[in-house]
């Protein structure tokens, strides 16, 4: 149990931090209002280094069903505790979107735009193509895992000294693959804030774009299961 709430943990704090940085820069009237794609892809860096040197030396930092998924194939994690995973990295994305909405809600009820709110929660593609941007997810995320693969440690997942590079993998995805869908690469990271906008009672928020989700949750599934096989390969 220990583990799981680590994953749930580790999660929410990904979330907090890194759709924090959105809402600081996408959201009217905060100090850091249109701060930029350098600001969100560097913060969302640090949001992973500080979720997984708080959580990997107990559960491994996977915080990200995609890592999970590939480690199980990879033979490096047993399959029978891949779904408890999911579960808790799911939750912990649900809380971690709360606790944005709660601490940024006086700004999102000073901001009109739809589309700076979703952004706050779940990813949206630039140019609306879906194959495409179901490429691109899949290709952030081999990259992802692939690199996440060969920084773990065999059998256990990501400890605390892997905190930084991993921190670092994600910040250059983002700066290098991130412009197509704003990299999602985590079916967690956009599915559970994408519920807490569906739910949460924001004043023109707009629809949750529900016929687009699939792009953020099958693309890094699929991306995981080719990273697991290109390691097994390589």
């Amino acid at each position: 149990m220990e583990r799981y709430l680590a994953e749930m943990l580790g999660t929410a704090i990904l979330i907090l931090l890194g759709n924090g940085v959105v809402a600081n820069s996408a959201l009217n009237k905060t100090y850091a209002e249109n701060a930029g794609w350098i600001v969100i892809t560097a913060a969302w860096g640090m949001a992973v280094f500080v979720a997984v040197f708080a959580v990997g030396p107990i559960s491994g930092a996977h915080i990200n069903p995609a890592v999970t998924l590939a480690l199980a194939a990879a033979g490096l994690f047993p399959w029978s505790e891949a779904p408890p995973y999911i579960i808790a990295q799911v939750t912990g994305a649900i809380i971690g979107a709360v606790l944005v909405w709660l601490f940024y809600r006086h700004h999102y009820e000073a901001t009109k735009d739809a589309g700076a709110i979703k952004a706050t929660f779940c990813t949206a593609p630039a140019i609306r193509r879906p194959w495409n941007n179901f490429l691109s997810e899949v290709i952030g995320t081999v990259v992802l895992v692939y690199g996440v693969l060969n920084i773990a440690a065999p059998e256990v997942g990501l400890g605390a000294l892997d905190a930084l590079p991993v921190g670092l993998l994600v910040f250059v995805i983002g700066l290098s693959l991130g412009g197509t869908t704003g990299y999602a690469i985590n079916p967690a990271r956009d599915l559970g804030p994408r519920i807490v906008h569906q739910l949460a009672p924001i004043a023109n928020k707009g629809g949750s774009d529900w016929g687009y989700s699939w792009v953020p949750i099958l693309g890094p599934v699929v991306g995981a299961f080719a990273a697991a096989l290109l390691h097994r390969l390589i």
